[in-house]
């Protein structure tokens, strides 16, 4: 009998986590009622009493699971370290917010058994707010552009992996891993599928994304998968070095000349070096993103450090 391992990854989701375990037992031993499961909720140092409830699901079925993290490891890697800890044939992530739809795991299954390693779920349209929604699809055509990978638009992880490419994430030793990244980087040698549908309302609860965190996963995707940042302050600063010279040259020929006439005065010149100022700053922050990357993949922390696992007992 296969075994469906499906992912829950939580953070002060005392609201939603015991309605999501008994949804997702419900549909796992009714319409994919042939297979064998585990629920695997990895919690992120949640302090609301989400791990209280965790300890109380987990008492009452053995088939589900806990692991709760020493702290908050932020939202990309709990849940890559989660799916290396699930036993399954496949690996399901779905949040614990009921933004992805439940349902659609039978669906994913059936395209598993049809033989597609890698299920991608996307988003075609969301009843979030239409600006957030805007400034995603703006954010994905972008990196998708720039990038040297051909990264898929409006998906956040949300699908089925086979355990064939579980295996391969598990040797991967990435110590901040964007599966997103991950997924359109392997996936289309694993028969990868893609899966459209709408993304329905966060069901309870505040979402934890804010400025920072999304700014963070811009980041992440752009300096682990692009290059264009650092050929566009190489670019750049070849062109405003070249017109400095430019400019430098004429008003030596015209001090040469004794152009008295010439009356340039001192705003060019202010609004020049503020500008490049500017843009030295930009530039240099810009590097400064590739050189954090690359610091944090040399110091090679772990992805997660966990505190306790729950019905983990034999495995």
């Amino acid at each position: 009998m296969k075994k469906i391992s499906i992912l829950v990854p939580c953070y002060n989701e005392i609201e939603n986590v015991a309605l999501m375990a008994d949804t997702l037992v419900n549909v796992l031993t009714e319409a994919l009622s042939r297979y064998d499961y585990e629920i695997v909720f990895i919690d992120n140092c949640s302090t609301d009493g989400t791990r209280e409830e965790l300890e109380k699901i987990c008492e009452k079925n053995k088939k589900i699971k806990a692991i709760f993290n020493v702290t908050n490891f932020g939202q990309f890697n709990s849940p890559f370290y989660g799916m290396c800890q699930c036993t399954g044939d496949c690996v399901i992530p779905i949040v614990c917010d009921f933004q992805d739809p439940v349902e659609l795991i039978p669906v994913f299954v059936k395209k598993w058994e049809e033989g597609h390693r890698v299920v991608s779920g996307i988003k075609t349209s969301s009843k979030e707010p239409g600006i957030i929604y805007f400034l995603r699809t703006v954010y994905y055509k972008l990196i998708k552009n720039m990038s040297s990978v051909k990264m898929i638009e409006h998906f956040t992880g949300f699908g089925l992996y086979d355990k064939t490419f579980i295996e391969l994430v598990r040797r991967l030793d990435d110590p901040i891993p964007f599966m997103r990244g991950i997924v359109a980087e392997y996936g289309a040698g694993f028969n990868m599928v893609e899966i459209e549908y709408e993304q329905p309302k966060r069901r309870a609860g505040k979402t934890h994304n804010n400025f920072y965190s999304l700014y963070d996963a811009a980041m992440l995707s752009f300096t682990s998968y692009t290059k264009i940042g650092l050929r566009l302050a190489t670019f750049v600063g070849l062109i405003c070095s070249g017109i400095s010279f430019v400019i430098a040259m004429v008003y030596l020929i015209m001090k040469l000349c004794n152009w008295n006439s010439f009356q340039a005065g001192a705003a060019p010149m202010t609004i020049g070096v503020f500008f490049l100022g500017g843009l030295q700053i930009l530039f240099i922050g810009l590097i400064g993103e590739y050189i954090l990357n690359i610091n944090t993949r040399v110091i090679n922390r772990p992805i997660v450090v966990e505190e306790k696992r729950i019905n983990f007992d034999k495995e």
